[in-house]
């Protein structure tokens, strides 16, 4: 979490805005805010601003009820020492998903964030990332066999990833070979020539 709040510190340092979505291993944070959506919404949100927005959508057999409840003026609450650079809101995200007509089931997660209290602008900032992430995890997948990885002890996991992104990220940049990133990795494999190309961002024709 200190590393989280150094990020966010550099994020407000370029006046820009961040939505951090919590995790329950940030087990005090995770459950002050918890907590605090559980007593808003039982007093009526007295002594907090609110709004709330809804979103559904249909589409390959699945029905989806998202709820994005956002409250503020709760900083004190859940940041007393304001560890959080620019902590302006916290939302809560409810997912009804129902497959097929049949069973519905419920997702509900945290987030953070500097944006003013307005539950559509953070629906769209969640939307938008997971739109982003699930595209960039297709790509991974595809290229690099993320999903079949059996890469699982300590900080080797959080490693490899970084480390595919990055040879991601090289493999777009190099422009010389009009071919996909599953062929230049292949390229890259083949020649050293071409691998240096690559790791140098050597764009030369």
């Amino acid at each position: 979490m200190g590393c989280q709040t150094d990020i966010v510190k550099s994020i407000v340092a370029e006046s820009a805005d961040y939505v951090i979505t919590l995790k329950k291993n940030q087990k005090s944070l995770y459950q002050s805010v918890e907590q605090l959506f559980s007593e808003a919404i039982e007093t009526d949100f007295k002594g907090v601003e609110y709004t709330f927005h809804q979103q559904q959508s249909s589409g390959h057999g699945r029905d989806e009820i998202r709820q994005y409840l956002v409250l503020s003026n709760i900083n004190d609450r859940i940041d007393p020492e304001h560890k959080w650079e620019k902590l302006n809101c916290v939302g809560m995200v409810k997912s009804f998903r129902t497959v097929n007509g049949g069973k519905t089931t419920l997702d509900t997660r945290y987030y953070i964030s500097s944006l003013e209290n307005q539950a559509e602008i953070l629906a769209n900032s969640v939307r938008g990332h997971w739109s982003i992430e699930n595209k960039l995890h297709w790509v991974l997948d595809v290229t690099f066999r993320e999903d079949d990885c059996r890469i699982r002890k300590n900080n080797a996991p959080e490693n490899f990833g970084t480390l595919r992104r990055i040879a991601l990220n090289l493999l777009k940049q190099e422009k010389t070979v009009k071919k996909g990133i599953k062929t230049k990795q292949l390229m890259a494999g083949w020649s050293d020539e071409y691998l240096v190309k690559v790791l140098a961002g050597l764009n030369t024709s």
